[in-house]
């Protein structure tokens, strides 16, 4: 049990935020509180995903988003409360959600602010009736100066991001955060309601011996994925001389934050089912958040053929293959694309 002075030398998501604007002078007041009200609103889809079938939010909407997908009750909820929490702060000129076609523009009935919000409001929801872990994306960007929010204000590049993070929703919930300057997790404290930091700096190892791919895909996979694929799964026999072990949740937060914690590389590649859509992730609002995320933390993450973050969207819901994670198993799999395109 923690004890009173423990306690008090805990650094809650609060007091970090306030350090790192001493420190660095990269976090104005509003995008301070910006983070706190995601912060916020992922504590409430966390007690949402947590009360389970008691909280008659399984199963199926009976409805599709714009993608086209099947969209669980739980996506909705966790969609609402997302917009409802920072719609009316004043530190926003818009959002877009994977969910939703079109921007969310800030009413007029609520100031405007100078950032714009993505977010994938519940990523792996097709494990949500199992149990399995499951989380949120979001994304912050500047809005242009003097450009109305509009789906072109959106239009940035990764690299202008100015903090992305995820929650995921697990044995234990926590909030893994970058502003620019490093990587780092909070856990949730149920007694308290209190973001505790509990994992400074992280950093994925460059070398790793673990990936995680959907290999029942493989027989579409193009040749640059199944040369590298095939050449860990031969293990010691073939030219890598060492066993590598595959990992999938089909979960991108959970998987991800596996990389984070110890290693690996994350593989969604484009495939010969849909050659007219490069990939099946998200740029906005998954491929973005993750390789600033990853990159910040000493990883790397491409498309395959150039770093994620220096992709300019043509598009609010453009797709893009990912391979992210340790840095010279990134390194390796893109380079087969060159080697083999």
């Amino acid at each position: 049990m923690s004890t009173p002075s423990s306690i008090s030398r805990r650094t809650t998501l609060t007091k970090y935020l306030i350090e790192q604007q001493r420190e660095h002078q990269n976090l104005p007041a509003d995008l301070r509180l910006l983070i706190e009200v995601i912060a916020r609103a992922c504590k409430q889809i966390g007690y949402q995903v947590s009360k389970g079938a008691l909280g008659e939010a399984l199963g199926t909407a009976g409805s599709e988003n714009v993608q086209g997908e099947v969209q669980k009750k739980l996506d909705i909820l966790s969609n609402e409360i997302l917009l409802e929490a920072n719609e009316w702060g004043g530190n926003l000129a818009a959002m877009a959600s994977e969910e939703m076609e079109k921007i969310f523009p800030i009413p007029n009935r609520y100031p405007k602010g100078n950032y714009l919000l993505t977010f994938d409001p519940l990523d792996g929801s097709s494990n949500i009736d199992v149990n399995v872990s499951i989380g949120t994306i979001f994304s912050v960007l500047r809005c242009p100066d003097g450009m109305e929010p509009s789906e072109q204000a959106f239009m940035q590049p990764g690299s202008a991001q100015v903090a992305a993070g995820y929650a995921v929703y697990g044995p234990q919930t926590v909030f893994v955060l970058t502003t620019g300057y490093g990587v780092n997790c909070f856990t949730l404290d149920r007694e308290l309601g209190s973001w505790v930091l509990t994992h400074s700096n992280m950093q994925i190892p460059a070398d790793t011996r673990e990936y995680a791919i959907n290999a029942s895909n493989s027989r579409h996979w193009y040749e640059p994925v199944q040369k590298y694929v095939n050449e860990l799964n031969e293990g010691k026999d073939g030219p890598r001389k060492d066993d590598f072990n595959m990992r999938w949740i089909a979960s991108m937060v959970a998987d991800v934050h596996r990389i984070l914690n110890r290693g690996g590389v994350f593989m969604y590649p484009a495939d010969k089912r849909t050659p007219d859509r490069p990939g099946k992730l998200r740029l906005l609002y998954e491929a973005n958040p993750m390789a600033f995320i990853v990159e910040q933390a000493g990883g790397a993450a491409t498309d395959g053929e150039q770093r994620i973050l220096d992709i300019v969207p043509t598009n609010l819901h453009q797709r893009v293959p990912v391979f992210l994670g340790s840095k010279n198993e990134v390194d390796r799999v893109t380079r087969y694309h060159s080697e083999i395109n």
